[in-house]
């Protein structure tokens, strides 16, 4: 059913290929987005390993900060590659 309905929709629009590939601020939100996921996934495990909350929320405090600029760097190297668009 949701395959359906993406084909119907792709052949009624016009799509033309963005040529200059994703905005900034998309690749901002993806990463934001991927970091709450990724760094709640650090708290558990960390709290997991240590047992202390605080040491846990220290860990994911740095990698949030790390790793976000890292994905957007990430995203924007592979935005500019045209392999595979």
């Amino acid at each position: 059913m949701i395959a359906q309905m993406l084909l119907k929709s792709k052949e009624k629009s016009t799509y033309k290929e963005d040529t200059a590939g994703e905005k900034p601020i998309r690749s901002v939100a993806k990463a934001l987005s991927w970091r709450v996921v990724g760094t709640l996934d650090t708290l558990v495990v960390s709290y997991f390993l240590t047992g202390k909350i605080a040491v846990a929320a220290s860990i994911a405090s740095v990698d949030f900060i790390t790793k976000l600029i890292l994905y957007f760097f990430h995203e924007r190297v592979w935005n500019a590659i045209k392999w595979g668009k």
